[in-house]
């Protein structure tokens, strides 16, 4: 037990260092880099693409999409019409930074306003790994529960911003948003929470106007 413990705390911290060396290649680039954490089944990859779409067409843009085995998420992503690399993780069920820097070499040239990070669907442990974002945002969806965020807090105190997804579900599940604010609020005082659906375009207005008032701080 001692071994496996010594070697997990090598490994964070070595990630923390890329991470590090990551942040500081980004502010040089002025690249925003969000990375977007979720269950599997929330609709990030949809939101994503959806995003890209949006977002693309005012900012140059670029994602890096994890999954333990395929690459369906990159080919939908792909369709948004922006460069899309996708980083196959195999048995680990997170990102690390240092796939994150071998998955972009290939744009370190290039100029881009937005890199989004999305990260293998799970809420337990991408929650260790710091990928040298400008912002950590953390899905769930109506039709998971409204208790998501006491389920899985430490996800959410590592994340910047709360985006619910899937609103257009909200009445057929009996979502009560109220419920879901409550436990955000109970589990990170004060964080932004925006809500969305992919489908009908409900709130992606108001997401892409906050995601470019962040952009803006760099």
């Amino acid at each position: 037990m001692t071994r496996l413990v010594e070697v997990r705390t090598q490994i964070l911290k070595q990630n923390d260092v890329v991470a590090r060396e990551l942040r500081k290649q980004f502010a040089e680039q002025r690249r925003f880099v969000v990375s977007m954490v979720s269950s599997p089944g929330s609709g990030k990859t949809e939101l994503l693409q959806k995003t890209l779409e949006q977002i693309g067409q005012r900012y140059r843009v670029a994602a890096v999409v994890g999954d333990l085995a395929t690459d369906n998420d990159a080919d939908r992503l792909a369709r948004s019409g922006a460069m899309v690399r996708q980083i196959t993780t195999g048995t680990l069920c997170h990102l690390e930074a240092e796939m994150v820097r071998e998955a972009i070499k290939p744009w370190n040239e290039q100029p881009l306003d937005f890199l989004f990070i999305e990260n293998v669907g799970n809420l337990v442990c991408p929650s260790s790994y710091d990928l040298g974002e400008s912002l950590r945002v953390v899905l769930f969806s109506v039709t998971e529960g409204e208790d998501k965020p006491r389920k899985y807090p430490t996800i959410f105190n590592t994340a910047d911003a709360t985006v619910i997804t899937k609103i257009d579900l909200a009445d057929a599940v009996e979502f009560d948003e109220a419920a879901a604010r409550a436990s955000v609020e109970r589990v990170r005082p004060g964080m932004p929470i925006l809500q969305v659906s992919a489908k009908t375009d409900e709130g992606m207005l108001e997401w892409i106007d906050w995601l470019a008032e962040q952009h803006q701080k760099i």
